[in-house]
């Protein structure tokens, strides 16, 4: 007797059967990587946070509470198509231009700076940081309608779709926000194949109209370069903070002297010990070695995202996440020169590390547009 199957139970697998079926992870549209990076980060910096604001356990809550509410709006971001992101984003661009000259003529007014709207009776927000989103997506939108490597006229028009606002900004004024937002339209428009004359030419540019562009500077701003330059010509004032903050980076060494065991913001010497300079608390604690530790972390964060951006599948996804990615680049490298004294001081958060509430929500919603990015490619691969 011929046991044999019949010949159909014998045929190969139909191209049906060897679809496999999209991971959870694939299907909630989240990059497993980037969001176990951006874990431990928070992590890292929620435990300095306890350290550098002295044990106060009701600062670490509020702070993992905006990284509770980051993360539904990442997913939440996550799950939108990025051709979806790419048909509105001239109207986003065009809606936080309107906020911004609304801030202008009639925003409110807190420690000397017109930088908010307020609903009444409902909250108060700063337009200026949806910008931080809406820049790289409008340069995006408008570089992958054009011409690539662009044409001079397509980077003289790029050129004052990143001027607007940022001058606008500038006015309030917010210089560090003004470089972050100018920042992620330049790294899109650099990204698009920008000729290398072009930057140089940029470069002898800015140098030729610094001393112009001095005059223009408001007296505290000025103040930072000075101090920048000679922070101990004012050891008690203005160069305080630097002189302590490097006080607190050299004073940890090697291994540091120990969680909870730092001086410098314990004991106030160091002002927003768990803000700006929490990097030189953090130094001071976990010495040269917990530098490494950080910078590798934020290294992997970066490279993760710059991956995605390579293998993104068309110009628009690709232009808006490289430039989120050197975007979130610049955040860690002016927050770490300024506390460093190689920067002037423009009040630039740690990511993640760093108190503060509005920065994480925007960093977040940064990366939901990323990991849409690229899980809804993966999907259609």
């Amino acid at each position: 007797m011929n046991n044999t199957p019949p010949k159909s139970l014998l045929a190969e697998p139909t191209a049906i059967g060897n679809i496999k079926t999209p991971s959870l992870w694939l299907q909630w549209h989240i990059d497993l990587p980037l969001f176990t990076l951006l874990c431990l980060m928070t992590l890292l910096g929620l435990i300095q946070l306890y350290s550098a604001s002295a044990g106060d356990i009701g600062l670490v809550i509020k702070q993992a509470t905006s990284f509770g509410i980051g993360l539904m709006v990442m997913l939440f971001l996550a799950q939108i198509p990025p051709r979806i992101y790419q048909a509105f984003s001239p109207w986003l661009y065009l809606a936080v231009v309107i906020l911004l000259v609304m801030v202008a003529l009639f925003g409110t007014v807190a420690m000397g700076a017109r930088r908010w709207l307020t609903i009444p009776h409902v909250t108060r927000f700063q337009p200026s940081e949806f910008m931080k989103i809406a820049m790289p997506m409008m340069m995006a939108w408008f570089l992958a309608h054009s011409i690539l490597p662009p044409r001079l006229k397509h980077i003289i028009l790029a050129l004052l779709i990143i001027a607007v606002p940022a001058l606008l900004i500038a006015r309030q004024p917010d210089l560090g926000t003004a470089i972050l937002v100018s920042a992620s339209g330049f790294f899109a428009l650099f990204l698009a194949g920008l000729p290398w004359w072009f930057l140089g030419l940029a470069i002898v540019g800015f140098a030729a109209i610094a001393p112009v562009a001095w005059h223009f500077l408001h007296e505290y701003q000025q103040q930072r370069i000075l101090t920048l330059i000679n922070p101990e010509a004012d050891p008690l004032g203005t160069g305080w903070n630097i002189i302590q903050s490097k006080t607190a980076i050299g004073s940890g060494g090697l291994l540091g002297k120990g969680w909870l065991q730092g001086t410098q913001a314990h004991l106030e010497f160091l002002p927003e010990g768990h803000t700006d300079f929490i990097i030189a608390t953090y130094a001071e604690e976990f010495g040269l070695l917990g530098i490494v530790v950080l910078m590798l972390l934020y290294s992997a964060i970066i490279g993760r995202c710059l991956y995605i951006a390579s293998s993104a599948n068309h110009s628009y996804s690709r232009l808006l996440a490289g430039a989120i990615s050197l975007s979130f680049f610049v955040y860690v490298f002016v927050n770490a020169g300024m506390v460093s004294g190689i920067l002037p001081v423009v009040g630039v958060p740690l990511p993640f590390v760093s108190y503060g509430g509005t920065a994480m929500l925007t960093l977040l919603a940064g990366f939901g547009i990323l990991m849409s990015i690229h899980t809804h490619k993966k999907l259609l691969d």
